[in-house]
């Protein structure tokens, strides 16, 4: 199997080298990843810069594409023009810190899985609770027997696994949960100050993720300590609502306001 491997962390984060470092045994990995931290860029692209990729060896002697751009521009650029040929699996991560719920919305490192998915390549994006220390070798190894099922199965065009491992050891893993993601979102704060030249600025953060019970949610079934695995669909329309829609009474044409004088 051929792989793309990604992150949103930077190319020296020690998640992405975990990936490599189990896929690479079997199969032939390739890394493409941010010169630097990206993280919460989403989807962003970069357009109005020009886009540099260098080889680097890292982590006694590991080898990869560094790319001053995000998540999202390397694997474009990885796919176009770095690579040999076309990967049958892209891989993200691994993250240090949960990436359920409405974070999925702001994750470099889902985006990055996304982005292959609509070049039609299957992908995983893969994150650990917390700081993420000691568990990548778990985690790794575990996304290399959910990639296993991929490649025997397939999955839907424009769908990608969102992985998610609880911080905890191995034998207090509950089991692995197939869930859905979490839509409540988080209560927003921002801390406002005032620098040394008197002028204002603001400090976003966030109050913790909202709490479930139901194990269905990846929010909930992360926190009872199971693996979670969540499918993620590019196709953002509410079909729902669209069938809806059709009944509203909708001018292709609004008429012209007429002049009060004439």
């Amino acid at each position: 199997m051929k792989l793309l491997i990604t992150n949103d962390d930077g190319i020296h984060a020690p998640g992405l080298w975990a990936l490599y470092k189990h896929f690479k045994t079997t199969h032939h990995a390739v890394v493409v990843a941010p010169d630097r931290e990206r993280s919460a860029v989403s989807h962003g692209i970069t357009l109005h810069q020009p886009l540099r990729a260098g080889r680097v060896c890292v982590n006694g002697g590991y080898e990869g594409f560094a790319v001053n751009g995000t998540p999202a521009d390397c694997v474009k650029l990885g796919l176009r023009e770095l690579i040999d040929c076309k990967p049958d699996l892209v891989v993200s991560g691994i993250n240090p810190g949960a990436n359920v719920g409405v974070n999925i919305n702001y994750s470099g490192t889902v985006s990055a899985a996304r982005e292959a998915v609509l070049y039609g390549i299957p992908a995983i994006a893969v994150s650990v609770a917390g700081s993420g220390d000691g568990y990548y070798d778990a985690a790794a190894r575990f996304t290399v027997d959910v990639a296993a099922n991929i490649m025997n199965q397939g999955l839907p065009f424009g769908t990608l696994l969102n992985i998610n491992w609880p911080a905890v050891p191995t034998g207090a893993i509950a089991g692995v949960k197939i869930s859905r993601q979490g839509v409540e979102p988080f209560a927003d704060r921002f801390e406002k100050r005032t620098d040394p030249r008197n002028l204002t600025y603001y400090w976003q953060g966030a109050d913790p993720q909202p709490q479930f019970e139901n194990p269905e949610i990846d929010v909930a079934a992360l926190k009872q300590n199971y693996v979670t695995i969540t499918p993620i669909k590019c196709d953002m329309t509410d079909y729902r609502l669209m069938q809806t829609m059709k009944t509203w009474k909708i001018n292709p044409v609004a008429e012209p306001e007429r002049n009060a004088e004439s």
